[in-house]
């Protein structure tokens, strides 16, 4: 099944930040930043080009061979041995997976206005609004993490500096990443800056 174009123009404007060694090398969307990564590696530079998805703060991996237009389809392509698409309507955005409940859970969840699925669609919403907050500043540390062990993971004070950005304690983690690349800090403090937070605490 071909991809519907919104997905391919939202995969290509994720936003990434590309490192070369501990020096940002570019950060925008994944269009423009795998094209940099790859000008930056047939430069032949002895420093590694790391790029990392902002979203999540993962390691993201290119096949980088060819032309523009063969790397650019190869990041919107099907992943090899990905599993077909079940039931559902795809281009709405609404995908069928399993879940499996007792023949309780599916009694009550029948008896509901709209049936089974409307009904799970509003408790996973209502789930969402009532911790939002502390979901969102959660996934605000893990992303941030991921970032720290791939980039910052042999750096004088990480682990204490890993204390912190779990403790949402700011200065704290500013002093024990004082003595880092300044790239790297920023984009920690980044990571960890975008969801919402108390006020006097960075996380």
């Amino acid at each position: 099944m071909k991809k519907p174009v919104g997905a391919v123009s939202d995969r290509l404007a994720a936003p990434c930040t590309a490192f070369e060694g501990a020096r940002k090398l570019v950060a925008g969307p994944l269009r423009a930043v795998v094209l940099a990564v790859r000008d930056a590696v047939r430069r032949g530079g002895t420093a590694p080009v790391l790029t990392f998805e902002d979203a999540t703060g993962r390691v993201l991996d290119f096949d980088l061979r060819g032309t523009e237009e063969e790397i650019l389809a190869r990041l919107v392509a099907p992943r090899e041995g990905a599993a077909a698409r079940g039931r559902g309507r795809p281009l709405l955005g609404v995908v069928g997976r399993e879940v499996t409940l007792l023949p309780r859970h599916w009694d009550w969840l029948a008896a509901q206005p709209g049936g089974a699925s409307v009904a799970l669609r509003r408790l996973v919403d209502q789930a969402r609004k009532s911790g939002g907050v502390q979901q969102a500043a959660r996934a605000a540390q893990e992303r941030a993490y991921r970032f720290m062990v791939a980039m910052a993971g042999d750096f004088p004070g990480f682990e204490e500096a890993a204390r912190a950005l779990f403790a949402q304690e700011q200065g704290r983690l500013e002093e024990h990443m004082a003595g880092w690349p300044e790239d790297v800090r920023d984009y920690v403090v980044k990571l960890g800056c975008e969801a919402p937070a108390k006020e006097g605490v960075l996380f």
